[in-house]
């Protein structure tokens, strides 16, 4: 097999220019997040540099990264306590929804979009990232903290609305009818609760499946089962996220903590490359013009989020602080957005700008007001790097 040389050199430097950057980051107990996007607008097209020989391995790695992160968060939990949760947290879906989704309505409609600019602009800055957030709640060491079962239950039910959204939206973007839009989001939103439903009464044979005293079968075996899923998902217009959030909850007992183990060192691989391609895909000439407009709404949605954050992890009986850090937590905005983004394309005049300035502005802010809130992290940060 013949070894291309420029693909292995450009992610050797790659890699070890995130390592560098990660770790000072750590030295100064934050989270490495905002210094990959960074670097990511770097390295894409009208950064400093391009790494053009590199690009096809992480824009493949991008989308398992985000796999691989909502599969060791779903490893903590069980299927039936989640499923409690998230009945519990309806009303806190509802709310995130409506504060969330309204201000790029609104600002839609103050710039002078058309309906589906409305409509795409409300998409972008109500759904939260997953990647971001599970990768965060990684980062402070806040996995088993009362609030995180109130923030990774409004982000699945975001994800249970962007499988209905997601069909409707990209009907309605190429021209199609109202009633093809509302077929695709039947059959992906009845895709998702048969994927949960399966998750919570049959998942316990898949951990009967997985498990295998051998270290290398027990990651072939969660990882294939794990990325069928997720594909599976993704091809019915619902979330791969969600998919592999399914599968690690199925996981239970020791099982689960060794699978933890494995997977670990190659989800932090690969999420450092998917927060890496986010950056990629952003022209920084297109960043400027929108800025302003872009600054705002992000000022107001992330007030927003803070608010959807609060009333979730209040309905979990959980203290101030607690609140707190579930607002600050839910922030971000990221992989959804993006597609979003993708789907209108040059359509609408503006419209691509200030959304991908805008997510690029949450993306990196989201981490940093994150860290500064709620409850010191820094000793436990300094002794994990």
């Amino acid at each position: 097999m013949q070894v291309s040389v420029a693909p292995l050199l450009e992610l050797g430097v790659i890699l070890t220019l995130l390592a560098v950057l990660g770790a000072v980051s750590r030295r100064f107990a934050l989270s490495p997040i905002p210094v990959y996007l960074v670097t990511g607008l770097a390295l894409g097209n009208g950064g400093i540099a391009q790494v053009a020989a590199a690009s096809d391995f992480i824009t493949t790695g991008a989308p398992i990264g985000v796999v691989l992160l909502m599969l060791t968060l779903g490893l903590e939990f069980s299927a039936v306590e989640f499923a409690s949760s998230l009945r519990r947290h309806l009303p806190s879906a509802a709310v995130d929804v409506v504060l969330n989704a309204a201000p790029g309505a609104v600002a839609g409609w103050l710039l002078g979009f058309s309906g589906v600019g409305i409509l795409a602009l409300a998409g972008v800055t109500s759904v939260s990232s997953s990647g971001v957030i599970a990768r965060l709640l990684e980062d402070l060491h806040r996995v088993g903290n009362r609030e995180t079962p109130a923030v990774l239950s409004v982000l699945v039910l975001e994800d249970f609305a962007m499988a209905g959204y997601l069909p409707l939206f990209a009907v309605l973007a190429s021209g199609g009818s109202w009633l093809h839009a509302l077929g695709g989001m039947a059959v992906a939103i009845a895709a998702l609760v048969v994927a949960f439903t399966a998750s919570y009464r049959w998942g316990h044979h898949v951990g009967r499946l997985v498990t295998h005293p051998d270290s290398e079968q027990l990651l072939l075996r969660v990882l294939g089962i794990t990325l069928i899923v997720a594909a599976v998902a993704e091809s019915v217009h619902a979330s791969a996220a969600v998919g592999a959030f399914l599968v690690g909850l199925t996981l239970t007992g020791e099982t689960a903590s060794r699978a933890r183990r494995v997977l670990g060192p190659l989800r932090d691989l690969f999420a450092a490359i998917f927060f890496l391609g986010v950056g990629l895909t952003v022209d920084p000439e297109h960043l400027l013009p929108m800025l302003p407009v872009a600054l705002a709404l992000a000022a107001v949605t992330s007030a927003t989020k803070l608010a959807t954050g609060v009333f979730a992890a209040r309905r979990d009986g959980v203290a101030r602080r607690g609140q707190l850090r579930a607002g600050t937590a839910l922030i971000a905005r990221g992989e959804f957005s993006l597609i979003i983004i993708g789907l209108v394309g040059s359509s609408i005049p503006g419209m691509a700008a200030l959304a991908t300035s805008y997510v690029f502005v949450m993306a990196i802010v989201g981490p940093l007001v994150t860290r500064f809130t709620g409850g010191p992290v820094v000793a436990a940060a300094r002794a994990a790097a």
